[in-house]
């Protein structure tokens, strides 16, 4: 199922029936700042699962999570002053920050280090699917290895078919990776070079 939103005014009643979905368990494709990615609610193992399978990824290689803002993170994550200041000048923006875990992150979403990622993404349609769900939704991209990363909604539709619950329409996206900063220890290290510059 296509659903079309506004990328810069997402039609609040479209975002609340993407939520209904994902609060039932549904697997979905969503457009954020970088590419289109593959979410689901972080709260549902069931789901998460799923993505593994569609993606044909090995479960020692966690996915990263998206947040509303510095705060969310904060309560998935522990977060020093320094990495707080860091994120707070790049962020929404197209970064993913590697961060100890907290409590509150699932184990399935943590490397063997207890580390995980987590984006705060500057697009309108994921940020008000994530604050309306009140927790963090999966994030990877809606690509498969061996394929080219697709920057719109029907190139997801023609990889994945009717396995997602819904594909969300925002428009076409760069179809480049976020840049994955490691902030551990206070000690950045980019661990891959995207579309953010550090």
């Amino acid at each position: 199922m296509i659903i079309s939103i506004n990328p810069e005014n997402p039609q609040g009643r479209l975002i609340k029936r993407v939520v209904e979905i994902l609060e039932n368990g549904g697997v979905i494709a969503y457009p954020t700042d970088t590419q289109y990615g593959l979410g689901c609610d972080l709260s549902q193992k069931k789901a998460i699962e799923k993505i593994y399978r569609l993606k044909k990824r090995d479960h020692k290689v966690p996915f990263s999570v998206i947040c509303a803002d510095l705060k969310h993170i904060a309560e998935y994550a522990r977060v020093s002053d320094y990495a707080y200041r860091t994120m707070k000048r790049l962020l929404p923006g197209p970064f993913t920050f590697v961060l100890p875990g907290s409590r509150q992150m699932p184990q399935i979403m943590l490397t063997k280090r207890r580390e995980c990622g987590l984006r705060v993404p500057g697009h309108p349609i994921a940020l008000s699917l994530v604050q309306a769900l009140g927790r963090p939704l999966i994030n990877t991209s809606a690509r498969l290895a061996d394929q080219p990363t697709p920057t719109a909604a029907q190139e997801v539709v023609d990889l994945f078919g009717g396995q997602l619950d819904a594909v969300i329409d925002g428009g076409p996206v760069p179809g480049q990776p976020s840049t994955l900063v490691s902030l551990i220890d206070d000690d950045p290290i980019i661990l891959r070079q995207g579309l953010g510059v550090f």
